[in-house]
């Protein structure tokens, strides 16, 4: 995932949608991927960016730049599960998706 999201070592991600309003869910990535996970305050940010580019075509919003500057962090998943932990877990998981390809 990192990789997907371009991270180094010390990268943050940011999420969005419908299921970071589960604090479970995004703690438990946080820990998984051993990295900090960001949740903005507006999580439907497909729906604002639409929004934002009708705004900025019609000219009611301020160029890209400006825009950007209104992302606000609700809150910060920081990782507490131990390396120990997330290997083993992460193990698991793939010994569960090979179970479930060899058919």
């Amino acid at each position: 995932m990192r990789s997907d999201w371009g991270a180094a070592a010390d990268g943050i991600l940011r999420v969005d949608g419908g299921m970071t309003a589960s604090d479970w869910a995004m703690q438990f990535l946080s820990d998984i991927l051993g990295a900090p996970v960001d949740r903005p305050v507006v999580t439907e940010t497909t729906a604002l960016g639409a929004a934002y580019l009708a705004g900025l075509k019609a000219g009611l919003c301020p160029p890209p730049a400006e825009f950007q500057k209104t992302w606000a962090l609700e809150r910060r998943f920081t990782p507490a599960m131990d390396d120990r932990t997330r290997a083993a877990k992460y193990a698991r998981w793939g010994r569960a998706v090979a179970a479930t390809m060899t058919v």
